[in-house]
C-alpha cells in the first residue's frame, strides 16, 4: 500500500480509502490510485481490511432447492446485486428443511465470515418466534410474515385471487384447483386463498387435486378432473402442472379454452409459446431478492438506520397475464 501510495503521489490513507470503496475521494485522485495498483499489481489484503472495517464483503445465500426455477431466480438477484455493491455471495443448500438443518446452514456461514445471511423458502420458519441468528444480520425470502427476522415475499394469496376471481368473472360456477405439495407453503397459501375466495363468493368448494409441481402430476391430476364433464376451470399451482392439465385436455379432446378454461401460476418463459399461450398469474422474484439485499445491506452498513430491525415484512403483489387459455364457459 505504501508503494502504492508513492507511485499515486498521495497517502496511505487515500489509498485505503480507495480500496474500502469510499466515496471521499475525487474521481481524478481514484483514478490515479488504481492505476498505480494495477501497475504495481496490488490486491487488497481480504483479512487485513476485514479486521480494519469489521467486514468481509461476503453474503450468505441458505436455499433448500436450487433446482426449483423460482429460487434459482431469487439467487441470481442477489448475486447480481451483491456483485454490483462490491459484495460476494456464499450458498449453502440444505436437503432436509428441518430447524436443527437450518440452523447448521446459517452456523456454517457465519463460520465462514460472512456480514450477513439471506434464508429461501424455508418452511420451518412456519415456527413460531424462531430466531435463527443474532451475530449476523439475517433476512428470509419467504411469503409468510410471521418470523421474528424482517422477511420479503410474493403475495401467494393476491396472486391466487386474481387467477379465481378471473374465472369466476369469466362466468364458471366454481373452479377446480391442482394443488401443490402439502410440504409447500407456496402451495399451501395458494390452495388457503382459493378455497376462501370460493366460500366467500357462495360457490361449491371441489375436493382438491395434489400434485409435486410437476408436469406429470399436473396430467395425473387432470385425468382425474376431466372425467367429469362437468368441469369447466383448472387454477393450477404452478405452469409446469397446468402443462400437465392442458396436455390431458388435448388427449380427452376437451377444447382449451372453449370446453376447458386453464390458469397457471409463476409465468415461467414458455408459458406464452403454450398452446394455447397459457393465462398465468407472474411473480416478479428479481425483486424479492433485490428487496432482501437491500435490507441486508442496510443492516449490515448502517445496523441503528430506522427499518433495519427484526420484524419487517415487505410482499410484492404478483400479476395476472390474461392469455388465450381462458374464457367464458360454453353454454
Amino acid at each position: 500500500m505504501a508503494d502504492v501510495a508513492k507511485l499515486a503521489g498521495v497517502s496511505g490513507q487515500t489509498v485505503s480509502r480507495v480500496v474500502n470503496g469510499n466515496d471521499r475521494v475525487t474521481a481524478a485522485t481514484r483514478l490515479k490510485v488504481e492505476t498505480a495498483m494495477k501497475q504495481l499489481g496490488y490486491r487488497a489484503n481480504i483479512a487485513a481490511r476485514a479486521l480494519a472495517t469489521g467486514r468481509f464483503g461476503t453474503i450468505g445465500v441458505v436455499t433448500f432447492n436450487l433446482s426449483a426455477v423460482l429460487n434459482v431466480r431469487i439467487v441470481e438477484a442477489v448475486a447480481t446485486g451483491a456483485q454490483a455493491r462490491g459484495y460476494s455471495v456464499s450458498i449453502a443448500v440444505v436437503d432436509a428443511p428441518t430447524e436443527k438443518d437450518v440452523r447448521a446452514a446459517v452456523r456454517g456461514l457465519t463460520d465462514r465470515a460472512v456480514d450477513g445471511v439471506i434464508v429461501i423458502e424455508a418452511r420451518v420458519l412456519d415456527t413460531p418466534h424462531l430466531r435463527l441468528s443474532d451475530e449476523v444480520p439475517l433476512v428470509i425470502a419467504d411469503s409468510k410474515a410471521a418470523h421474528r427476522h424482517p422477511t420479503f415475499g410474493m403475495d401467494e394469496a393476491a396472486g391466487a385471487r386474481a387467477a379465481v376471481d378471473h374465472l369466476l368473472e369469466l362466468g364458471h360456477a366454481t373452479v377446480h384447483h391442482v394443488a401443490g405439495p402439502a410440504g409447500s407453503n407456496p402451495a399451501q397459501r395458494r390452495r388457503a386463498a382459493w378455497q376462501r375466495l370460493l366460500k366467500r363468493a357462495g360457490r361449491p368448494v371441489p375436493p382438491p387435486v395434489v400434485g409435486d409441481w410437476s408436469p406429470s402430476s399436473g396430467y395425473d391430476a387432470a385425468l382425474r378432473l376431466l372425467a367429469d364433464d362437468s368441469v369447466t376451470a383448472v387454477f393450477a399451482a404452478n405452469d409446469q402442472m397446468a402443462v400437465g392439465v392442458l396436455r390431458a385436455a388435448a388427449e380427452l379432446g376437451r377444447e382449451v379454452p372453449g370446453d376447458l378454461s386453464v390458469v397457471g401460476f409463476d409465468d415461467l418463459d414458455f408459458a406464452p409459446f403454450l398452446t394455447p399461450p397459457l393465462t398465468t398469474v407472474r411473480q416478479d422474484l428479481a425483486a424479492v431478492g433485490r428487496r432482501c439485499l437491500d435490507h441486508l445491506i442496510a443492516q449490515i452498513e448502517t445496523p441503528s438506520k430506522p427499518g433495519a430491525a427484526s420484524g419487517v415484512s415487505r410482499f410484492v403483489r404478483p400479476e395476472l397475464v390474461v392469455r388465450a387459455s381462458t374464457a367464458p364457459p360454453r353454454r
